[in-house]
């Protein structure tokens, strides 16, 4: 069993926040019943509380698997962070298509949500819950607030460290919160506790913040590969590179060059890619050398029915073998690909490329019936088995132990050459295609048989290289929407639009509404253009 830096908790009750999330009525549950001041008394207590940090994007609840959770208006499972951040990148896009008819998740990928849909709700409320978690920690940590509770010597700068670290988190979700919705509320530290109406800020301007924010806590986070799953410098140069990246998007202004700054502080930072590609997603991944920054999971000790044990149970169904993936039950039947997502592979049998990981015995290529499992081919791609074969830890089968790739190797070479490809500066083409090589002869098993020339590396082809090699990690929409592919009719595949062919829908589903609730909760904000 594998020992994690939150494995000292089971139930985690030793946060006071004291803080709504966004507004004055966000629809928060407490956290536990020792006071603020009384934990951060106690250094002791600091790993634990950094824990719940972490912890709150892989569960949804004070004591898993379910029946304490942290934001109610939603099924706890459904109430999951990566849960609903996989449904909002991936379920809106050709990389995924849900079977199950529960409340509203059929708008996503039909591209027809509206400023109602509870699962565009859970994404807004888990990313503020989760600044809000931030929040509290970083108020706590001020020099100010260390030197009075007598923190000092190495206590002192782990102390530091752990507060750099929060501040990261924060980051990402703020970065979630930009990409997803745009304009949104903005709170932090600063802000006083109590009943407010935060301000909405610009993208723009929350996107300064984040840059300044990453570079700011640089100098107080560990090195990279540290410790696995701390956000390290490491986690802190990719975040800058993915940022850097959609800044255009964002602000209007290409930052290309920094991209590339970034993603080489990454690539001299001692990763190495992972020899067989499918090790990545296995039940023991948190050996790998590759992954920048995971998503724990424990089957044990972060138990739910949301985040990778959504991912493993749900791709599985039809005829496909519940051995095969780990797990005891014959799986949910949730989720297959769309024919256009499966024709970005010239061979989709996976015997060239080994990211072709389709299950096809029994299922059709065209999803004909989007509510039925076996119209679309079913993906093999999470597994709750290690690399040696067995189960992961929990031994009901039902809980995985498979980690979530948030950021790793292989995204940064791309976004280096895709950085490069774009213009910017510090980089060269003769780099980017020996990177994308690396990430194609790994593909194809060791062999250079897919490697690409210079006059093939293309901005297009980026595009359909990332598909290929991060389906499902929670990037699609996100890469589609900078190459201008997400909305329109440019690109369509099955459904889009709730057309069994597809059809184009309107720009302004570039963003995902701020949801009604919150409208209501906050009567300063302003909901995104298109939405009532």
């Amino acid at each position: 069993m594998r020992i994690r830096h939150y494995k000292l908790l089971t139930v985690i009750t030793v946060i006071a926040v004291s803080v709504t999330v966004s507004s004055c009525k966000k629809n928060l549950e407490p956290i536990g019943q020792v006071t603020t001041a009384s934990v951060y008394k106690d250094f002791s207590n600091y790993q634990q509380v950094l824990a719940k940090l972490y912890t709150a994007y892989a569960i949804s609840g004070q004591q898993g698997p379910s029946g304490n959770a942290d934001i109610t208006g939603i099924d706890e499972g459904f109430g999951n962070y990566l849960r609903e951040y996989f449904n909002s990148q991936e379920l809106t896009t050709d990389e995924a298509q849900i079977v199950w008819n529960d409340g509203t998740v059929h708008t996503l990928h039909d591209m027809t949500w509206n400023n109602q849909c509870e699962f565009i709700r859970a994404i807004y409320d888990r990313i503020y819950y989760e600044i809000s978690l931030d929040n509290e920690f970083i108020r706590n940590t001020t020099d100010a607030k260390l030197a009075s509770n007598g923190i000092t010597g190495a206590d002192l700068a782990t102390a530091k460290q752990y507060r750099a670290e929060a501040r990261y988190l924060r980051a990402l979700s703020y970065w979630h919160a930009i990409d997803l919705f745009g304009n949104v509320p903005f709170v932090t530290e600063n802000d006083n506790v109590g009943v407010f109406f935060p301000a909405q800020k610009s993208r723009a301007e929350v996107f300064a913040y984040i840059e300044s924010e990453l570079k700011a806590i640089d100098g107080d986070l560990g090195a990279p590969m540290f410790s696995y799953g701390h956000a390290d410098k490491g986690a802190d140069w990719t975040l800058l590179t993915t940022l850097y990246l959609n800044a255009k998007v964002y602000t209007g202004t290409d930052h290309s060059t920094d991209a590339i700054t970034y993603a080489n502080k990454v690539i001299a930072a001692g990763y190495t890619l992972e020899q067989h590609f499918k090790n990545l997603f296995l039940a023991d991944n948190n050996n790998s050398k590759e992954i920048i920054f995971p998503i724990e999971s424990d089957g044990v000790h972060t138990q739910g029915y949301g985040g990778m044990t959504y991912l493993v149970h749900a791709e599985v169904g039809g005829n496909m073998n519940k051995n095969d993936f780990g797990i005891a039950s014959g799986g949910w039947s949730g989720l297959r690909v769309t024919p256009q997502y499966v024709a970005l592979f010239a061979d989709p049998s996976g015997n060239t490329d080994k990211r072709a990981m389709f299950f096809t015995n029994g299922q059709t290529l065209d999803i004909k019936d989007e509510y039925t499992f076996t119209n679309g081919y079913a993906v093999t791609k999470f597994s709750n088995l290690t690399s040696g074969g067995l189960p992961g830890s929990d031994p009901t089968g039902t809980f995985v132990d498979t980690d979530f790739p948030v950021f790793r190797l292989a995204d940064v070479y791309l976004m280096y050459a895709e950085a490069v490809l774009r213009g910017g500066q510090g980089g060269d083409l003769a780099t980017a295609l020996t990177y994308v090589n690396a990430v194609r002869t790994r593909a194809y098993d060791g062999s250079t048989s897919g490697n690409i020339t210079a006059g093939q590396l293309t901005l297009p082809f980026i595009l359909d290289e990332r598909g290929r090699e991060l389906l499902w990690e929670g990037h699609r929409r996100t890469d589609l929407i900078r190459f201008g592919q997400f909305t329109g009719s440019t690109y369509v595949w099955q459904w889009k639009g709730g057309a069994h062919n597809g059809t184009g829908v309107d720009d302004y589903r570039n963003l995902m509404p701020i949801p009604s609730t919150e409208m209501i909760n906050n009567p300063t904000l302003k909901q995104n253009p298109g939405y009532n």
